[in-house]
């Protein structure tokens, strides 16, 4: 029997591995750049190589892949990181010339802290590079970050996948905002006006109407009514202006905001969190990766 080895070059594993995640072939294609016939051929060939269907059709969204194709899976992955690492190994990054397109996945208010800031400093020290803030959808996070289509997930830590390295950026805490005219944000608050006032609160899988904010009351014995919720903070100080509602948001945005919101401090200890980011072990020695890693973490330490 023929080894496989030499049937198969490396742009066929990468577009196996795209196939894989993607479980689509028009989808998979249209990830690598290449047409649906080339990516169709390609398939063909896989599953000669291979011996096996990899991917059966299970509906017009996709295909289910066989026990083969799920054992691949991790394999292959660490195959090309093994590969992208020890090509990125030997090249060198200039950000004054580079011409890279960096990825970072975060949630609104996270962006607002750590990547717009970013953004400023790559316009100098980067000028020809590209920065693309995605959503953190952490369903598929792990993959896009193996794949290379993703950079950066910046994210609490308890969120983060074991399987990725990871750093932290920052500690956050809370902070009230009011309107500034509003009568209760001329003297610190305290608890029984803060369980009076009517809450907005950030909900950003959309819809809760509780949170930290209401396990630190309920330790204590108390509660408070949440009238508004909505699924971004970027929607808070145009919310908080118009109304008489209170807002309690973390430390950094707030202290953004004061100059349009009254900011005060809550009148319960509501448990902080940290902010880390993470990578692939792929992108861990690449000299691109390394150098944006880096300014982050300068950018969020200088804000």
């Amino acid at each position: 029997m023929e080894p496989l080895l030499p049937r198969l070059d490396l742009n066929l594993l990468v577009s196996l591995d795209a196939l894989l995640a993607e479980r689509h072939v028009t989808r998979a294609a249209a990830r690598l750049g290449l047409s649906q016939p080339a990516l169709s051929a390609q398939l063909r060939q896989l599953r000669e190589a291979f011996g096996d269907p990899l991917l059966v059709p299970s509906s017009p969204r996709g295909m289910t892949l066989t026990a083969r194709a799920e054992a691949l899976r991790e394999p292959l992955r660490e195959l090309l990181a093994g590969v992208q690492g020890l090509l990125a190994s030997g090249r060198g990054f200039d950000p004054l010339t580079a011409h890279e397109r960096f990825r970072i996945a975060a949630t609104d208010a996270i962006h607002s802290i750590a990547t717009t800031p970013l953004a400023a400093r790559l316009r100098v020290q980067a000028p020809h590079c590209q920065l693309a803030m995605q959503a953190a959808d952490l369903r598929d996070v792990a993959e896009l970050l193996a794949a290379g289509e993703l950079d950066l997930l910046l994210h609490t830590p308890g969120a983060i996948p074991p399987t990725l390295h990871a750093r932290k950026l920052y500690e956050e805490s809370f902070l009230c905002v009011l309107r500034r005219d509003h009568p209760a944000a001329q003297r610190p608050l305290d608890l029984d006006t803060f369980c009076a006032l009517s809450h907005a609160m950030v909900s950003p899988a959309g819809g809760g109407f509780s949170g930290a904010v209401d396990d630190a009351l309920q330790a204590m014995g108390r509660s408070r009514t949440v009238q508004i919720s909505i699924n971004s903070f970027l929607l808070v100080p145009a919310l908080i202006e118009s109304s008489d509602l209170v807002a309690t948001v973390p430390a950094r945005l707030a202290r953004r905001w004061s100059a349009r919101l009254a900011v005060l401090s809550p009148p319960c200890e509501v448990p902080g969190f940290s902010v880390a980011m993470a990578w692939h072990p792929r992108a861990h020695a690449d000299p691109a990766q390394e150098w944006l890693r880096e300014v982050l973490r300068e950018t969020v330490a200088a804000a």
